[in-house]
């Protein structure tokens, strides 16, 4: 009898799969911490150089080469300067709604004709600002005041000027002598608040300061005899 042979089917062999590598994890950070860098460098400034390219009495001109805030690169000439303090003297004494306000008349020739301005002057290097003011509105008009108050501090023209303006209310006038320097010639008057505003109104007031200080100090009258 011829012999019976089982057969076996072939099979293929079990694939392995290799374990992938793990990917590297990556050290935990705070969170908020990457959005708080990234608007630091936002906001940052880089100065690469600066150099005075002129120098007065009164100002100095720098050239500043600068990456501003969002990497943008530039050339900037700008005028350095102490910073001014103006003084905003009101004459309450014979009506609160209605005050009488110092103001001064000069020529200036960067404008190149005479112009009605609140009582102002520029600060010594380190000077406080509000003995700063009491000065020049002593020296400028003669007057001293009782009471002393800020009113809002402001740049004029920050495109190029970085000069920054505060402004004093002084109240509780006490009239005295002027002793203006010696190349200033000035006009003091006291009129009505009333009387300002209607200036305004007309185009005759054109000095910044002035502006921005009277008819911030007329709103806020404004606002306390509506209470």
């Amino acid at each position: 009898m011829p012999k019976i042979v089982k057969t076996v089917k072939a099979t293929a062999p079990k694939k392995t799969i290799a374990a992938k590598p793990q990917a590297a994890k990556k050290p935990k950070t705070k969170k908020g911490v990457k959005e708080k860098k990234s608007e630091a460098n936002a906001n940052e400034v880089r100065v690469l150089s600066s150099k005075i390219v002129f120098e007065g009495p009164v100002f100095r001109v720098l050239r500043d080469h600068l990456i501003e805030p969002g990497g943008k690169e530039g050339i900037r000439d700008i005028i350095r300067h102490n910073g001014s303090a103006v003084i905003l003297a009101v004459d309450k004494s014979k009506s609160k709604k209605d005050p009488w306000i110092v103001v001064e008349r000069q020529y200036r020739h960067a404008a190149n004709q005479f112009l009605w301005e609140l009582p102002a002057g520029k600060l010594e290097a380190g000077e406080d600002a509000l003995e700063g003011a009491k000065r020049e509105l002593e020296e400028e008009t003669g007057y001293q005041a009782k009471k002393w108050k800020p009113l809002v501090r402001y740049y004029a023209s920050p495109g190029f000027l970085g000069e920054a303006m505060l402004v004093f209310l002084a109240e509780g006038l006490i009239a005295g002598r002027a002793h203006p320097e010696e190349d200033e010639n000035i006009e003091i008057r006291l009129v009505k608040l009333s009387e300002v505003l209607k200036m305004i109104d007309k185009g005759a007031i054109l000095d910044g300061k002035t502006l921005t200080s009277v008819l911030l100090y007329a709103r806020q009258m404004a606002g306390k005899h509506k209470k």
